[in-house]
C-alpha cells in the first residue's frame, strides 16, 4: 500500500508540473517566444556553449536565459554581460528544474521583447527528462569526453531530444573519441533528433547550431 501511495504522489506531482508547463507554453506562444530546454550531464559544456551563443547572436536575436544550478550562481555570472537577460534559479539540492521554478524565474526575467528563451537545466541525465518546462524543443549535449555509450546508458533523455549536440569535438583526438560508434548510439536511441558536432572553444560547427536556432524562432509579432 505504501508503494501505491508513493506512485500516486509522484503522478500527482508530474501532473501539476505538466499543467504549469502547458500554461507557460501558451504564454510563450502568445508572446512569440521560442523556448529551449538545454540539458546534459555536468561538465558537458552547456555554459560554454551558451557563452559563445549569446556573444555571437548579440544584437541579432533578443535572448533571455534561465540558469538552473544546485547551489551556486557561477554559471549565470558567466553569462551576464553577453547581451542577454539572465536569471539564476538555485534549486537547493533539487536535481532538475520544474515548471513552477521557471515560472518564478520569469517573474524576475520578464518575457517582453524576447524572441528566444533558453533554459539551462541542472546538470543531470535522469530527472530532467521527465519534467516538461513549457519548452518548444529540447537540446541535449553529449561531450566527447563522456564515452561513446552515453546515449545507451541514459536513453530516456536522448529519446526526448529534438537536437543532440556532440560537444568539445576539439578534444576528440586527444580522448580517442570513437565518432562512428558514438553517432550510431545517438541515432539508435534518438532517430528523431538532429545531430550536430560543435566546439565552443574553436567555433567549429557553431554556425550550423545557429542556423538550427534561426529556423525554429517564431516570427515577430
Amino acid at each position: 500500500m505504501e508503494e501505491r501511495k508513493i506512485v500516486d504522489i509522484a503522478q500527482a506531482v508530474l501532473a501539476e508540473n505538466d499543467r504549469m508547463a502547458a500554461t507557460l507554453r501558451a504564454d510563450f506562444d502568445r508572446l512569440g517566444v521560442f523556448c529551449l530546454n538545454v540539458m546534459s550531464s555536468p561538465g558537458a559544456g552547456k555554459t560554454a556553449l551558451l557563452e559563445r551563443t549569446l556573444s555571437d547572436l548579440a544584437g541579432e536575436v533578443p535572448i533571455g536565459v534561465v540558469v538552473g544550478d544546485l547551489a551556486t550562481d557561477n554559471d549565470a555570472a558567466r553569462l551576464r554581460g553577453k547581451g542577454a537577460r539572465v536569471v539564476q534559479v538555485t534549486t537547493d539540492g533539487y536535481c532538475h528544474l520544474e515548471a513552477n521554478m521557471v515560472r518564478a524565474a520569469l517573474d524576475a526575467l520578464g518575457l517582453d521583447g524576447l524572441r528566444l528563451l533558453i533554459v539551462e537545466n541542472v546538470g543531470n541525465l535522469v530527472c530532467p527528462a521527465t519534467h516538461d518546462l513549457g519548452e518548444h524543443a529540447r537540446v541535449v549535449l553529449f561531450s566527447v569526453t563522456e564515452g561513446e555509450d552515453k546515449p545507451l546508458k541514459y536513453p530516456t533523455l536522448f529519446k526526448t531530444a529534438d537536437l543532440v549536440l556532440v560537444t568539445k569535438i576539439d578534444l576528440a583526438e586527444a580522448v580517442e573519441f570513437r565518432r562512428d560508434e558514438a553517432l550510431e548510439a545517438v541515432r539508435g536511441v534518438a532517430p528523431q533528433a538532429d545531430v550536430l558536432e560543435v566546439s565552443a572553444k574553436t567555433g567549429l560547427g557553431l554556425e550550423r547550431w545557429y542556423e538550427w536556432l534561426r529556423r525554429r524562432l517564431q516570427p515577430e509579432r
